[in-house]
């Protein structure tokens, strides 16, 4: 497991959208990745549990948390191959701890526990609660969306990581994103054309 389990090293910037359900995340790396002419990753646990849901009935378990954290860590080292600039991804390991813990009071694998402590990323985009919740086959917290944005705010400050929050419209959250990610880029020696 542990071979699977593990960031390949690459040479683009790292930026993860990270916050609770329902705060923009998937919009905001795909309009940073079309800004940036870029990739992004998908949220593969999104992926995951639709497709068991479709096919199974069934909701997530324990058992679920290692697959989908193995798979959201191939997507990501596959489409950080594509890119020698920026990639963004729509959440990564760090929320698939967030959430293990907070539905499992307090639960996570060893093995995703892991994988936290050793990948490794450039910046965080909190995203605010600030916009409107909306419903869908696996959202499931709409009364939680404070204290889990607390949760997800102190993962940070915890592990000391790089991040701002980003609230207001979808138009500010995009252009104060774009504004922040140019300056990391300018700081950086990386090239700004993307791979073939």
């Amino acid at each position: 497991m542990e071979k699977t389990l593990k960031q390949a090293s690459s040479d683009c910037l790292k930026i993860v959208l990270f916050g609770p359900e329902s705060t923009g995340k998937t919009t905001l790396a795909k309009q940073l990745a079309a800004h940036f002419n870029t990739e992004w990753v998908p949220e593969y646990m999104r992926t995951y549990l639709e497709e068991k849901w479709e096919v199974y009935q069934q909701k997530i378990t324990k058992k679920d948390l290692v697959p989908i954290a193995v798979g959201q860590i191939k997507t990501e080292n596959e489409l950080a191959e594509k890119t020698n600039t920026v990639l963004f991804l729509d959440t990564n390991v760090l929320e698939i701890k967030v959430y293990s813990q907070y539905y499992y009071d307090g639960f996570c694998p060893e093995e995703i526990l892991k994988i936290c402590n050793s990948a490794t990323y450039d910046f965080y985009f909190l995203t605010g609660i600030d916009v409107p919740w909306e419903a869908d086959e696996l959202r499931d917290r709409p009364y939680d969306r404070i204290e889990l944005f607390r949760i997800f705010e102190n993962q940070l400050l915890q592990k000391k990581l790089p991040y701002q929050i980003l609230e207001g419209s979808i138009e500010e959250r995009l252009s104060h994103a774009i504004e922040i990610i140019t300056n990391l880029l300018s700081k950086t020696a990386y090239v700004t054309t993307r791979r073939s």
